[in-house]
């Protein structure tokens, strides 16, 4: 049966892979109430974890470095207690090509939009791509699933991001949405901070 990561955790995880984000967006990172979401935040910036700021209309959480360092020593500690420490090492080495791939068509494809770079890159060849990067990620989260649930949904929500794309472009690399680029950053995000490891 696989792993559930106790909430406090995965409040603090939240957001770490995130960056920073409101309260609203933390707590659907793993489908918990938002009430009870806020009261981790809370209980964690007594603590030094995280700090909320509010500028001009817009607000948001995001990691000290002692939420950090503390945080990477949580889910150190649960992948020791579970027992998928060797998993969550092998599928990183297996995801670094693909990032590498992944990373090449999103800045391709920016660059064309730009009018910059290889007037060939077109949105059919970047969907392609991008497509055979999310039958890679499928395959590398159902390894971790396995053993632990809180890696559930990156394949879904990259491949919908794949799909919306042919018809909005804003799709491959927009910030304001689950962008193919958002959420293979937040993979990729999570497989350092379970690592300790440095991008």
């Amino acid at each position: 049966m696989s792993h559930r990561t106790p909430t406090d955790i995965l409040v603090l995880h939240a957001v770490r892979i995130l960056g920073y984000a409101e309260t609203a967006r933390i707590a659907a990172r793993f489908a918990l109430p938002a009430g009870l979401a806020a009261e981790h935040l809370l209980d964690t910036e007594a603590r030094g974890g995280v700090t909320h700021t509010d500028f001009a209309g817009d607000s948001g959480w995001s990691l000290t470095e002692t939420g950090k360092v503390h945080g990477e020593r949580l889910l150190a500690a649960e992948l020791d207690r579970c027992g998928t420490r060797a998993v969550v090492v092998q599928v990183h080495r297996d995801f670094l090509p693909h990032n590498v791939a992944v990373a090449d068509a999103c800045t391709a494809w920016q660059l064309a939009e730009m009018g910059v770079g290889e007037a060939t890159v077109t949105i059919d060849a970047t969907i392609t791509r991008l497509a055979t990067a999310a039958h890679a990620l499928g395959e590398l989260e159902a390894r971790l699933v396995a053993g632990m649930d809180r890696f559930a949904g990156y394949h879904q929500r990259f491949a919908g991001a794949v799909e919306r794309a042919g018809t909005d472009p804003g799709w491959i690399t927009a910030n304001d949405r689950d962008s193919c680029h958002r959420v293979w950053f937040e993979f990729h995000e999570d497989l350092v901070a379970s690592l300790g490891l440095a991008r």
